[in-house]
């Protein structure tokens, strides 16, 4: 898959493609079944998919200091996207200048001069342009004009159990900042994912005889709620089961909030500097502080246990 940062990234002989535009964080279910049809299409028509989206995120640009928590990094959008099938993926700098676009200059610049599209294919809520003016029936009306054609993809909606509500970015980062990571999981198709490095803490897992690792996680990211999750801590491509602790150790009266991943029934492990990433399968209990450290080695025994058996479970 190619991958291009900004315009002139493209090559000068691009042909037509078929496109679809939007920040897709998370790669959702409800993106998937957009860069799924995008991917169908242009499979249909003979030419190559492109996905289009922006870093930063256009709310960070058009109201400062909102940026919302990401659910997945650029790099790991593009592998996801890659699975899906798409051809190449533009990563468009979202600057002031750029927001300042009118939908029908964004269509030109973008979409006409540069990616030649045949088709665009989007959700029923896109919106684009200076002040988000562009919508899919402004989008279709100019493609009668510049000989592309406009696909509309309903997105599912989830069940009884959550509200009836689409799938959407918004509700994943609302149930994950609830510590809701499995409710998270039915939206993204799959365990939200933290990645960072690995980090020296104060080691009080080792003196503890349950070595964490301690992960900086990137900036922006989305973190579940303080508790106690199990999960996996994935590191140089090895999958490991995990106990995974978020929040400030109250135990030790901490006040940095950390996430720290313990491989389970892994001995001798130094994962420090290595690039690493943590996928959050259930949460197992909320975050305490203990009578003595017996109890507090007690619950994380308990901890383990549970992690072990819940990813044991899911792997079956």
């Amino acid at each position: 898959m190619q991958r291009w940062r900004g315009l002139e990234d493209i090559p000068q002989d691009w042909g037509r493609s078929v496109v679809t535009i939007g920040s897709y964080d998370g790669v959702h279910r409800g993106h998937q079944l957009i860069i799924g049809r995008a991917v169908e299409r242009a499979r249909e028509l003979g030419v190559p998919s492109v996905v289009v989206t922006f870093d930063p995120h256009p709310s960070e640009v058009v109201r400062p200091g909102s940026h919302p928590p990401l659910l997945a990094p650029h790099h790991r959008r593009a592998e996801l996207m890659a699975e899906l099938g798409v051809d190449a993926v533009l990563i468009l700098p979202f600057t002031s200048e750029f927001s300042k676009l009118s939908p029908a200059d964004f269509i030109v610049k973008v979409l006409v001069d540069k990616l030649h599209a045949r088709a665009v294919i989007e959700g029923p809520n896109f919106r684009f342009g200076h002040k988000a003016a562009g919508n899919v029936e402004f989008l279709a009306d100019l493609g009668r004009t510049y000989d592309y054609e406009v696909e509309v993809v309903d997105l599912y909606v989830r069940g009884e159990a959550g509200g009836g509500e689409p799938f959407s970015s918004t509700l994943t980062r609302r149930l994950i900042a609830e510590g809701d990571v499995e409710g998270a999981a039915e939206i993204l198709g799959r365990p939200h994912r933290v990645e960072g490095v690995v980090v020296r803490g104060a080691q009080r897992g080792r003196e503890l005889g349950y070595p964490t690792a301690n992960v900086e996680t990137l900036p922006h990211t989305a973190i579940p709620a303080d508790g106690v999750y199990a999960g996996w801590l994935t590191a140089d491509g090895e999958r490991m089961p995990a106990a995974i602790s978020v929040g400030t150790n109250p135990q030790f009266d901490g006040t940095e909030r950390t996430v720290e991943a313990y491989a389970i029934d892994r001995v001798g492990l130094d994962l420090y500097g290595l690039h690493v990433a943590v996928d959050f399968l259930a949460y197992v209990r909320g975050m305490a502080k203990f009578e003595s450290i017996e109890a507090l080695l007690d619950a994380i025994a308990d901890d383990v246990k549970r992690a072990r058996e819940l990813t044991t479970e899911y792997d079956a």
